[in-house]
């Protein structure tokens, strides 16, 4: 009979996670997608690049929200069975209320494992995955970019003018700008300007081209000018990119590239491993330890939430100070997560404090758990 009606409670409670943590992942992701339609109207990107990055970006929301969801589910869940006295089954049939705690902690402990494999290892590689989408595209939206009467500067080292444009798609007046630097010398600069009266935009079986009429071409390198006029010429678009960051992140990089960056700093204390991580430098080195923590350790605090949404039991809806002990509590644990979130940001650069901030949520976890065990468990 206890394992049925425990059954039903983690059944209930699961429900309750996935609906809300989809519905507010839901939420969230449209709003993100909305933000990245600059990914299109001014990067340049194609629609399916686009619905790509977006879509891969999911499982970081998933895992971001997901303290602020397991939260709310479980509170909420429990305290929907002491307003419907379904806890009365529970105590009628024997449970003891330090079991009914035992059992939420293990659910804890289960979806905190979730998240850390989630931070670990799925949201990074989604998000990985993600910015390969968009370094592998190139600006193959050109048309929708090139506005007449505005400089339109979406990819590096070019800029471009379009005075106007007839129904028949003939540019008039352009005017296009190379500004490529040499890779030798800093002062051995290259640049290329482009006029013509007019051109077309060529798309020949994903060959990208302007085809430019009645112009002159001003070449200047190392301080030296030149000038060639044409009839006809095409400038090839191919070797442009978006200036969209295209590089991984920190949080886009594997857990294990994170450790050994961390390793290396610590304990080897030698310069090995930074070749191969070009991210893990001194520069760098401070959210390198906060993306780790985040993945490994913020997660703790999903067991110390769990203990602390299961003291709903302690006292009865009968009492007078049942909804103010509720109202008190749900604040509580709202605070915690708050501390979970922010914490981080300032305890990197002490690792006196960031030890601190390490232990806090098991800190938290057993100055409220051993108590309710030692006193309480007659009572209970």
């Amino acid at each position: 009979m206890k394992k049925l009606i425990f059954r039903k409670f983690l059944k209930d409670v699961l429900k309750s996670f996935i609906i809300v943590s989809f519905s507010i992942s839901l939420i969230v992701w449209v709003i993100q997608a909305v933000g990245y339609l600059d990914f299109v109207t001014s990067d340049g990107h194609s629609l399916s690049i686009y619905f790509s990055y977006t879509f891969f970006n999911f499982p970081k929301i998933i895992h971001r929200i997901l303290p602020f969801t397991f939260f709310i589910s479980l509170f909420f869940t429990i305290s929907q069975y002491e307003m419907n006295n379904e806890l009365i089954i529970y105590w009628n049939n024997g449970v003891r209320k330090v079991q009914f705690m035992n059992i939420v902690i293990l659910y804890s402990v289960i979806i905190f494992l979730f998240q850390v494999f989630l931070g670990s290892y799925i949201s990074p590689m989604s998000q990985d995955k993600s910015r390969s989408f968009l370094r592998t595209s190139s600006v193959d939206f050109f048309p929708s970019l090139i506005k007449p009467g505005k400089f339109i500067d979406t990819v590096s080292d070019l800029t471009i003018f379009i005075e106007s444009k007839d129904e028949n798609g003939l540019f008039k007046n352009v005017f296009l700008h190379d500004s490529a630097k040499s890779n030798e010398a800093v002062k051995n600069k290259k640049s290329q300007t482009i006029q013509s009266k007019s051109g077309f935009l060529i798309d020949n079986n994903g060959e990208r081209y302007f085809e430019l009429y009645n112009g002159r071409i001003t070449n200047i390198e190392n301080k030296k000018i030149s000038n060639i006029t044409f009839n006809k010429i095409k400038f090839d678009l191919s070797k442009y990119v978006s200036q969209t960051i295209t590089y991984p992140k920190i949080q886009e990089t594997p857990i294990r590239d994170l450790f050994n960056c961390i390793y290396y700093t610590y304990i080897n204390q030698t310069n090995k491993f930074r070749a191969d991580f070009l991210r893990c430098e001194k520069s760098t080195f401070e959210n390198v330890k906060e993306e780790f923590i985040k993945r490994i350790f913020k997660p703790f605090y999903l067991i110390t939430i769990g203990l602390m949404c299961s003291l709903l039991i302690i006292t009865s809806k009968e009492k007078k100070n049942y909804n103010y002990f509720r109202f008190f509590l749900f604040i509580a644990i709202f605070f915690i997560l708050i501390i979970s979130e922010v914490s981080l940001r300032y305890s990197t650069n002490n690792d006196t404090l960031m030890m601190g901030i390490i232990s806090l949520p098991l800190i938290i976890f057993f100055i409220l758990y051993i108590p309710l065990i030692t006193k309480f468990m007659d009572r209970f």
